[in-house]
């Protein structure tokens, strides 16, 4: 009888639930015993075993209709020092663990890589890609679970924010999860059709500069108003604000960090500081406008998973433990065509960070293209017709030349 172990690390997802109640499942059904690890590593971490569920087929039948996760998550990284390492494997060992499954996103599987080196075969492990976020180093067109959940709650809030701004004459800035990656945002915002949707991936590398999201921002703004319309939503990826340039914005610089080394994007204030930008730019030419920011992203990480991700997960926890049972460790366990792929660790890491890779949005595609194409930003073509030019000029309160000078570069 092998003995699993089911741990789950990052951010909630919609989802968790129903890898954890098919993996328990399943490996019950063979004659296993499987072990919940409450509270991601951080237990572990401490030489702890006594914080733990027995998962038995009874305990976990229904928990893949339910948002959460059952053994909860944390952001505890044993991978900081080699004694937390040590620690983790030894308590696995302890519990008579063999078989390990990790749910979480990059962070977490870069976790259970090191755990898989560090027990040096004693244990088999296979991780289960979990992020809203959608940038884990899937192959093209596969998302992570719990994003097209997300993607769905959040596109409904966008669709009443867009509501609540045409009937009150006014703008939004929402901004959604998205620490690397523009995903959610782009999804969320295309699906609902924002009138502009901004995302760190279209910058070009390297820092991006809050004068250019600002004009940007400013320039739909004027756009609506030369095309008769007070009103618009823009969705601003929150990962934008990772990128800025400390010394741009003091505030930056004392923000907390993670156990990962991340900033914590719940404490930039982001919205709020475009708002600000954006109405003192437009208020000194006398144009005015009435612009409210809004987070969204605690909101959706615990939501009960749509259809689609109940299907996902229950097939992904399945796969997680035959692919243990079948000899093979150190996998991320995805679902190709149908069938399930486990990809070793080693085929998603980047070779010069060490770090598992971040799946970027593809914009040259004409996915995102078409996105553009739909979005109410000032382009190349108003700026190049001179009547169209006039109006938005006469919008911004500048003259023709002052609004090409201004809103070319970015167009």
């Amino acid at each position: 009888m092998a003995t699993f172990g089911i741990v789950v690390g990052g951010g909630p997802a919609p989802g968790i639930n129903g890898v954890i109640g098919a993996a328990a499942a399943l490996a019950a059904r063979r004659g296993h015993r499987v072990i919940g690890l409450m509270d991601g590593f951080s237990h572990l971490i401490e030489r702890r075993t006594d914080r733990i569920v027995e998962l038995r087929p009874a305990d976990v039948a229904t928990i893949h209709l339910r948002g959460g996760s059952i053994l909860h998550t944390s952001r505890a990284n044993p991978t900081k020092k080699a004694e937390h390492l040590d620690a983790v494997v030894e308590s696995l060992g302890a519990l008579g663990i063999d078989h390990l499954v990790t749910i979480g996103g990059d962070d977490t599987a870069f976790s259970a890589r090191r755990v898989a080196e560090t027990a040096a075969g004693r244990i088999r492990v296979a991780h289960v890609p979990k992020t809203i976020d959608n940038d884990l180093p899937l192959p093209d067109g596969i998302p992570t679970f719990g994003f097209e959940t997300a993607r769905e709650h959040a596109t409904h809030v966008v669709e009443a924010m867009l509501e609540d701004a045409r009937t009150a004459g006014r703008w939004y800035f929402l901004v959604l999860m998205g620490r690397k990656a523009g995903f959610l945002a782009l999804g969320a915002g295309k699906s609902a059709g924002a009138t502009v949707t901004l995302i760190p991936e279209e910058f070009p590398a390297g820092p991006i500069r809050l004068e250019d999201v600002v004009r940007i921002l400013e320039g739909a703004i004027v756009r609506r108003r030369a095309e008769g319309r007070a009103d618009g939503v823009a969705v601003l990826a929150e990962g934008i604000a990772e990128r800025f340039d400390p010394a741009e914005l003091d505030f930056m610089k004392d923000v907390e960090r993670d156990e990962h080394g991340h900033v914590r994007l719940a404490e930039v204030p982001l919205g709020k500081v475009l708002r600000t930008e954006v109405t003192r730019r437009l208020a000194e030419r006398g144009v005015k406008v009435t612009i409210g920011d809004k987070d969204v992203g605690y909101e959706l990480r615990c939501v009960a998973p749509s259809a689609f991700d109940r299907d996902y997960t229950r097939d992904l926890g399945v796969g997680a433990i035959e692919t243990l049972l079948s000899g093979k460790s150190s996998v991320l366990i995805t679902r190709q065509a149908g069938r399930i792929v486990p990809i070793p660790f080693a085929e998603i890491m980047d070779a010069k960070t060490g770090k598992t890779r971040v799946r970027d949005v593809d914009v040259a595609s004409d996915s995102f293209r078409s996105a553009r194409k739909l979005e109410g930003r000032i382009e190349r073509d108003d700026l190049d017709d001179p009547k169209r030019l006039e109006v938005i000029a006469a919008a911004a309160k500048l003259s023709p030349d002052e609004a090409r000078r201004r809103y070319a570069p970015l167009a």
